[in-house]
């Protein structure tokens, strides 16, 4: 075999003697505050691992030959935490750890994501309170600012507040599927699981805005107001507001860099309070992420019944991609090359224009309605031609003017991977073509155009064939051109079915006898009556939604500027 597997690639010496220079730095920061290497295993036993925490985004499991399911580690958290737990029971606190060390996590198949990382991280056990989160986000900024990055930010959420809310819930099954759809950034789907529930109104309304709400410190008024309303103890955002103090008084240069945003909520279930991501080099990819996971010690070490504990990790990767991308600038700006951490960097140029992926077909029309009726100049998309990128403004003036902008024409199954890939900061699809990509994307409004069904369907008169076939073969083969949409449903509903992936003309499948039923979108249901098919089950409906690449939302303001622009819109429509 002569290629790596995908998502997995070599590292000539040239990049590796920059990788080394960067964790070379980053340790060296760990190292000057006492954090301690360690060392863990690449292979776990999975029940161990889980003894801390749900294993999430694991693509390799193994067993081994006595018959334990083991794990590649998707994250190094969970690995410390069972060292410590089985190793340092005894050990004198505050502990304080570090590692660098590969991990492996689930990538999207074709995507142009990497598989396995390197992080750099540290681990900080037995130093609670707003002591403890100074020092880590403080820690980070020191890295940061080590590596000489021109441009960075440090992005804190929490997941206190979000539990309290959920705890208010009388309906369990509710409290979980909000759970589940805030770790996906499906605020759309948020908000149609809370309105369809029966609860408080207060409570309703606070689940459903407190995930949107983003900005500097002031921000936290806003989250205890909503709290309040809901009948939650403001003391959820203590925390935060302790680490603004702590900040302030130790380290008051990172403020200007330090932002709050409650969507943030990391993919491990572990997480107690705190989180906070990094990003540079205006990536849209963090650099690193972590938080506080107060309840995993308690009751392991000897005599101390509450540990606290917090940990964060770089990715080496995304900080070798942050200095490239910034000495590629320098090289621009100087004619002097500049990728080694300790030179340092001209500041970042003027912002880029908003790059808006903007859907061909059935969803153009409306996305161009809505686009003009946010306020943005779309004469050059009634008319594009063949161009691909058409440059426009935003027709508002004053502070929330969002200045430059360009729109990107892409098929609507496509803008998904344009605005997760980084091609774009925002975009527009119906909501199967999101489902389809599975991507990191945060989904901010749904905006009711394009409204299409998605239906089971299959020929005439064949039910009881079909039934029959079922029972004797064990399996429903199934034609579609959203197999991912197709096999959640028929999971769901505890049916096995072989799903066939077809482009096109998918009413096809069951006529010629190649399967049993289609699954498919259907608007006047004309197609299926002039081919003889019937309607067996109703999937979904699927509207146009807009969403955003979580990054940009984050450091680009203009993105959260459309995104409240349309929420109006939707609001009024």
């Amino acid at each position: 075999m002569k290629a790596t597997p995908w998502g997995f690639r070599d590292i000539m010496p040239e990049e590796a003697q920059a990788r080394e220079t960067i964790a070379d730095t980053v340790k060296a920061c760990f190292r000057a505050h006492g954090y301690l290497p360690v060392e863990t295993p690449l292979l776990e036993d999975k029940a161990a691992l889980e003894g801390g925490g749900r294993v999430a985004d694991t693509p390799f499991t193994l067993f081994d030959d006595d018959g334990r399911l083991l794990v590649v580690r998707p994250d190094n958290t969970l690995s410390i935490v069972r060292l410590v737990s089985s190793r340092l029971r005894s050990a004198a606190l505050p502990l304080r750890l570090r590692y660098e060390a590969p991990v492996v996590r689930h990538q999207a198949r074709f995507a142009g994501a990497n598989r396995q990382f390197t992080q750099l991280g540290f681990e900080l056990i037995g130093a609670g309170g707003a002591a403890g989160d100074v020092e880590m986000v403080a820690l980070a900024a020191e890295v940061l600012r080590a590596l000489n990055l021109p441009v960075w930010k440090i992005v804190c959420g929490s997941a206190r507040p979000f539990i309290e809310l959920l705890n208010r819930c009388d309906d369990v099954r509710l409290a979980q599927d909000a759970l589940v759809l805030i770790h996906a950034n499906d605020l759309v789907g948020l908000d149609a699981r809370v309105a369809a529930a029966s609860m408080v109104p207060e409570v309703a309304h606070a689940i459903c805005l407190l995930p949107r709400l983003h900005g500097g410190p002031e921000v936290l008024d806003r989250v205890d107001e909503l709290l309040s309303a809901a009948g939650v103890d403001a003391q959820a955002t203590d925390e935060l507001r302790a680490l603004v103090d702590g900040l302030t008084a130790t380290d008051r240069a990172l403020l200007p860099e330090l932002s709050f945003d409650f969507s943030i909520m990391n993919s491990f279930d572990y997480y107690t309070g705190l989180v906070f991501k990094a990003y540079a080099g205006n990536l849209s990819d963090p650099v690193g992420s972590g938080g506080r996971y107060d309840a995993i010690f308690d009751g392991v070490f000897d005599g101390v019944p509450h540990v606290p504990a917090a940990g964060f990790a770089f990715s080496l990767e995304r900080l070798e991609t942050a200095l490239q991308v910034a000495g590629e600038r320098a090289e621009a700006c100087t004619g002097e090359p500049s990728q080694t951490p300790g030179v340092e960097l001209p500041a970042s140029p003027e912002k880029a224009p908003l790059r808006i992926a903007v859907p061909k077909g059935s969803l153009n029309p409306g996305t161009i309605d809505v686009l003009e009726r946010a306020g943005l100049d779309v004469s050059g998309l009634r008319n594009p031609g063949r161009r691909l990128i058409i440059p426009a403004r935003d027709t508002h003036t004053g502070a929330d003017a969002m200045g430059d902008v360009e729109f990107v024409i892409v098929r609507a199954t496509d803008a998904p991977a344009f605005v997760a890939c980084g091609g774009a900061d925002c975009g527009f699809c119906g909501r199967d073509s999101l489902i389809e990509a599975n991507l990191d994307l945060l989904q901010l409004v749904d905006l009711g155009y394009g409204a299409c069904r998605f239906i089971e369907a299959e020929p005439a008169g064949r039910a009881d064939a079909t039934k029959q076939a079922y029972a004797r073969r064990g399996v429903l083969r199934v034609a579609t051109k959203y197999p991912r949409i197709a096999a959640e449903w028929y999971a769901r509903r505890g049916i096995v079915a072989d799903i066939v992936a077809l482009h096109g003309n998918i009413e096809l499948g069951p006529i010629v006898g190649m399967t049993d039923r289609i699954v498919d979108i259907t608007a006047t249901g004309t197609t299926l009556r002039e081919n003889n098919l019937v309607i067996t089950g109703e999937i979904m409906t699927c509207t146009a939604r807009f969403f955003v690449n979580p990054g940009r939302a984050r450091l680009d303001g203009r993105v959260r500027e459309l995104g409240d622009r349309l929420s109006a819109i939707a609001a009024t429509s």
